[in-house]
């Protein structure tokens, strides 16, 4: 069996900043509003651009592993070999006690990873549309803030149908589900993207516009999804306040 080319963890040093680390698996899809965020904390930034055949880093090299979205599914690993090595890479992230947060296809990958199931959507879903949180994240710290029912950016066609043992269920649409589940106040996967900025947005409708041409009663125009900015600025904003809740709630473990 060929061995996963990243190291186990190491003994960890002190370090006042906090280090992210960002799995990328298309150009179109960065750190999005995560990177202004991460400035104004303080926050060390780094990638691995696994589209470009990136090196994965060690596991001690970083305190949360954000894994980002991208148009390949979680099963084709024969188009795309690296997806087997970052599975077992997320594995270990997990097993190391690190934060794991994924968007969209980081959260199906998540998903895979811990026992789930990831599966075509009954329906796709692209453009702003509302997920409802269940009384138990409306009564959790780090969900506690967000509206019964929010207005969050879709852009997917499979989804984790099954989720994983011992995984939480968070919130849900009418067209799916499962849109947010969390395993052990740790590890949090989001089917929808509060990290995309303006910027980002503008790219996806820009080179995958196609994908809005489908029919179906969860898929909305490009000129209907860039029309609302001010639910972007909803969306950056809620993310900020989970991350930082979720901050505190990791310095108050380690004190």
């Amino acid at each position: 069996m060929t061995r996963p080319k990243f190291r186990l963890p190491e003994q960890l040093t002190s370090r006042a900043e906090m280090r992210l680390h960002f799995l990328r698996h298309m150009a179109l899809e960065d750190a999005g509003s995560i990177a202004a965020w991460a400035s104004d904390q303080g926050c060390s930034l780094a990638h691995t651009l696994l589209y470009e055949s990136g090196t994965l880093p060690a596991i001690d090299s970083f305190d949360w592993l954000l894994i980002l979205g991208g148009p390949m599914n979680i099963y084709e690993e024969e188009r795309f070999p690296w997806l087997a090595e970052e599975k077992l890479f997320i594995r270990a992230a997990i097993a190391a006690g690190k934060v794991v947060i994924g968007f969209c296809l980081g959260a199906q990958l998540i998903a895979d990873v811990l026992g789930g199931r990831v599966t075509r959507s009954r329906e796709p879903e692209i453009g702003w549309l509302p997920v409802r949180w269940s009384a138990q994240a409306r009564e959790h710290p780090l969900f506690s803030f967000f509206p019964e029912t929010s207005m969050v950016l879709e852009w997917h066609y499979d989804t984790f149908s099954v989720l994983p043992p011992e995984a939480e269920a968070l919130a849900g649409s009418e067209g799916c589900a499962h849109q947010l589940f969390m395993y052990k106040e740790r590890v949090f996967g989001f089917q929808f993207h509060l990290e995309a900025n303006p910027e980002m947005l503008e790219r996806l409708v820009a080179v995958c516009g196609s994908d809005m041409q489908r029919p179906s009663a969860y898929v909305q125009s490009s000129g209907e999804v860039l029309a609302r900015k001010e639910y972007i600025v909803l969306n950056n904003l809620w993310l900020a306040e989970f991350l930082t809740r979720l901050k505190e709630l990791e310095r108050r473990r380690k004190l």
